[in-house]
This record gives C-alpha cells, sequence and structure tokens, in this order.
C-alpha cells in the first residue's frame, strides 16, 4: 500500500472507483447545507468542481501547509483516499483526518495503514500535537479504524459535520504528539 498526491492522470480511475463505490460512501459523504440564495455565505450545492479543480485546489492547499490530501494505492489499484485537513499552527498545532475507502478493499487493513502513515506524517514532518478523527456514531468499522491505528475516543460533537444532507453527530478520536511539548 502507498499514499501519493492526487495526479491529473488519476482522473479516470477515480472517476470509476467513485461511480462504482457511490452508494457504499453515500451514507457517509460530505454535502452543503441549504444556505438562503440572498445570504452573503451561499454556496451553490449543486455545483461541484471539476476532477481538474479539485486536483489544482489540494495542492495548493497543500503548498499553503493547510492540508495534505493522497490517493491509497495498492500495488495498481486505487483503493481510496486519505486528507489531513483544518492543518492549524501556533499553540494548537493540530489537524484533522478524513478518509474513504472502496467496498472491494475494506477491512483489510488498508485504511487503519493510511491513517497511521499520514498520521505519522503530521507528527514527524509538521511537528503536529493533536490529530482528531470524527466519525458518525453507527459507523461502526471507521471507529474500528480510528481505535486500530491509536487514536483514542474523547467525546461525542452534536450536529457538527452537515453529510448525507443533514447535520450528523460524531464521535470524535485524539491522538497526540507527546513528543511535542
Amino acid at each position: 500500500m502507498t499514499l501519493r498526491p492526487m495526479r491529473y492522470r488519476d482522473k479516470s480511475q477515480w472517476t470509476q472507483v467513485r461511480a462504482e463505490n457511490r452508494e457504499w460512501l453515500d451514507p457517509w459523504e460530505a454535502t452543503l447545507p441549504n444556505i438562503p440564495a440572498g445570504s452573503p455565505a451561499y454556496e451553490d450545492s449543486s455545483v461541484r468542481p471539476t476532477f481538474f479543480q479539485m486536483v489544482s485546489l489540494f495542492r495548493r492547499e497543500a503548498r499553503a501547509g493547510r492540508s495534505y490530501s493522497f490517493l491509497i494505492w495498492h500495488n495498481e489499484n486505487l483503493v481510496g483516499q486519505i486528507t489531513m485537513g483544518g492543518v492549524t499552527y501556533g499553540a494548537m498545532r493540530g489537524a484533522h483526518i478524513g478518509y474513504w475507502i472502496d467496498k472491494n478493499f475494506a477491512n483489510r487493513g488498508f485504511t487503519t495503514q493510511a491513517v497511521e502513515l499520514i498520521s505519522e506524517f503530521g507528527f514527524t514532518q509538521l511537528g503536529l500535537h493533536r490529530i482528531e478523527i470524527n466519525v458518525r456514531p453507527e459507523n461502526d468499522a471507521s471507529c474500528r479504524v480510528a481505535e486500530k491505528a491509536g487514536f483514542e475516543f474523547e467525546g461525542f460533537k452534536k450536529a457538527f459535520l452537515h453529510i448525507d444532507g443533514a447535520w450528523r453527530d460524531h464521535k470524535c478520536f485524539v491522538k497526540t504528539n507527546e513528543l511535542i511539548r
């Protein structure tokens, strides 16, 4: 298993894997809340970035040190994606991790290994102190990933993220880097 940044030439594989896994992933996918069209915060939730815009955004965010997104590969197979986002320095020195896995490669340790790798990157290369994984309580498999990767359950976050069309509660798992004092 390897992690590597998304490239423009990954478009066909990424699009195919995402299409094949739409039903599997939909209950866990982030969505945009409905904001009135006249509001200054309005975003048209029907407009999605193109694949090329997404890759460009990921590259820009990584160069700025705010977010790092990687595709998860097993041999020549694209099996998922993992992102360490919300990177904050200063007194907090933290981030959060999100991921998805192809249903054909679930329960084989790839996600746990990817979480361990990106956490190590965050702790050793970025000097982060705290990394969170926030999971819907009913997503038992994802809760197990966090626990197997050494994250500890910290508590519940009420209506934390807009997922699958509604504000959803999440379980918060945390891992800290004790070398950062």
